[in-house]
């Protein structure tokens, strides 16, 4: 397929409720999203950086002008048989793999809809249902935590994860604990901790949790492995699997025994799909983790969550959950048993609300050859 032009928006929209972790609160997002113009067949990618480079190096602006000024030059006006050949055409750009994701994600879904074939077919997932948890932000009081614990709950999800960081952690996983003695629960460090507090990382497993995902420094294997030792409770990474070369590092020198694989932070869905067979081949669980996308980013999700070594129930839950309208028809939706159920239309088996997009743009810029 030919790509004609690349077109980059950033729109804004409020999250329904404040999303807090151990780096700070969110109330609303800018997000970034990419629309690839290729032969009378639009796809639809999204940039999950952050506002800031607190979860990673890379923010909205620095991937707007990467893409722009490096990314998109390299594939406008070019033919490509298949998103798989992206990865090499960016080799020269060094880091920004969520830029990366964005675009390459986007050809992705484009040659989708060009095969008129299914996103998640194309992937060579498998699952026709993939199973939904929660992820749940740091909360003004306990209180207020038990109380989205229990709406979550009632809407069927599967597993909760809960935020942590030091003074928000034992204490609420005890209160958590104390009230739903058999719920799947885990949760969620984002780096708050160092080695140094392996001990009072060992008071986490008296509560029987699935996995405490990267207690340890963003961009590290070796500690973790010291301090998994150390643990009953498994570890998960997150941010320092940034590619397959990583997950391959981790697994052999047992620094966890699960994976997040988020698409965007490892750089789009060749790399992902990689990720994921390593992982099936060493018996290593992964599950998909969750960037506050909106209904584009969370289709993607929902296309790689149907491969077969997603096993454990993955962030992507409904879109009302963070959002009073998103940018998809249908919107996600979970049902009372926890599970979203996959659409066979060709792409990600969601339109895109055009004018609703275009409502809430507020900067624009298309690259063409």
């Amino acid at each position: 397929m030919k790509i004609e032009a690349i077109t980059l928006r950033e729109i804004h929209m409020p999250l329904v409720h404040f999303f807090e972790t151990s780096f700070g609160r969110t109330y609303s997002r800018r997000i970034l999203l990419l629309t690839a113009h290729c032969d009378g067949v639009d796809g639809w990618g999204e940039c999950v950086t952050g506002e800031d480079p607190f979860y990673s190096s890379e923010w909205i602006d620095s991937s707007w002008i990467t893409i722009s000024r490096y990314l998109a030059p390299v594939v406008v006006g070019h033919l490509i048989g298949s998103g798989r050949e992206v990865p090499n055409l960016f080799g020269k750009v060094r880091g920004h793999r969520m830029a990366k994701a964005a675009l390459e994600n986007a050809l992705w879904d484009a040659e989708a809809k060009q095969k008129n074939v299914s996103l998640w077919k194309l992937l060579g997932g498998t699952r026709k249902e993939i199973a939904c948890g929660v992820s749940i932000g740091i909360q003004d009081s306990v209180e207020q935590l038990l109380e989205r614990i229990q709406t979550e709950l009632a809407a069927g999800y599967r597993r909760i994860k809960v935020k942590v960081k030091p003074g928000w952690d034992v204490n609420v996983l005890e209160k958590i604990r104390s009230g739903w003695a058999d719920i799947t629960l885990s949760c969620d460090a984002n780096s708050a901790y160092t080695l140094d507090q392996a001990e009072h990382l060992r008071g986490f497993d008296q509560f029987n949790l699935l996995m405490i995902e990267q207690p340890l420094w963003h961009d590290d294997i070796y500690y973790h492995a010291r301090l998994q030792k150390e643990l009953r409770t498994a570890i998960c990474l997150d941010e320092s699997i940034v590619n397959a070369r990583a997950a391959a590092m981790a697994i052999e020198m047992g620094a966890c025994r699960i994976i997040n694989i988020k698409v965007g932070r490892v750089g789009g869905f060749s790399e992902a799909v990689k990720i994921h067979d390593l992982c099936h081949e060493s018996k290593i669980p992964v599950w998909c983790g969750g960037m506050l996308e909106s209904g584009i980013g969370r289709a993607h999700n929902i296309a790689l969550s149907t491969l077969e070594n997603f096993r454990l129930p993955g962030d992507v839950s409904a879109s009302k959950r963070y959002w009073k309208e998103d940018v998809i028809d249908p919107e996600v939706e979970v049902s009372p048993r926890g599970l979203i159920t996959i659409s066979d239309k060709p792409g990600t088996g969601y339109l895109v609300k055009q004018d609703l997009i275009e409502k809430l743009t507020v900067r624009q810029e298309t690259i063409r050859g």
